[in-house]
């Protein structure tokens, strides 16, 4: 995705904020549990962004942390795409696979990231299906240029055109850390 291009969806996105369009009732009140600063998170790669949020994780998160992580593999990409997915998770559903949430939920939002079926990300049983739900975002992920290099959260916020665009950002290093607990187990 080229420089044009970028810009054109995080203008379309700012245009979905300023009309209403949230990404889900999760970004929305996002805590920041035991915030501190970062650490560097992989060679090349600049350090996260801003305070860092993490929260403990059950037997089901860590599932899907693990489901991540191979559906990453899968697709024979490298550590760092696990790693912005995870951030992403992180914020969208706190690495819970969501179904609807009633009149809690933004629009038609499921699953780990939060996708909608409404804007053909696929259907409600594929969107809460933590290896399709992370290969669907992959595919996203791919087509945004030079996705390795830039910050996590705006390649995130490429993907997902989040009305909160900078609150991936607080997820890396935990997402990070996770990533370089799991990717050789």
């Amino acid at each position: 995705m080229n420089t044009i291009m970028r810009k054109s969806v995080l203008s379309v996105a700012g245009l979905a904020f300023a009309g209403g369009v949230f990404a889900g009732p999760i970004a929305a009140h996002a805590n920041p549990v035991d915030a501190k600063p970062a650490a560097a998170v992989q060679a090349g790669v600049s350090k996260p962004q801003g305070e860092q949020s993490r929260i403990s994780l059950d037997g089901e998160q860590t599932a899907n942390v693990k489901a991540i992580i191979a559906a990453t593999k899968k697709a024979g990409l490298p550590e760092r795409a696990a790693v912005i997915s995870i951030a992403t998770s992180l914020q969208e559903s706190k690495l819970e696979n969501l179904g609807h949430l009633g009149d809690a939920n933004d629009h038609d939002s499921l699953g780990l990231f939060q996708q909608r079926p409404s804007s053909g990300w696929g259907t409600p049983e594929q969107i809460t299906d933590p290896a399709y739900s992370t290969t669907a975002f992959l595919k996203g992920l791919k087509q945004v240029d030079g996705w390795q290099d830039m910050p996590l959260t705006e390649a995130a916020q490429t993907v997902q055109v989040s009305a909160y665009p900078d609150a991936y950002a607080q997820w890396e290093q935990q997402a990070t850390d996770l990533v370089a607990q799991y990717w050789n187990s």
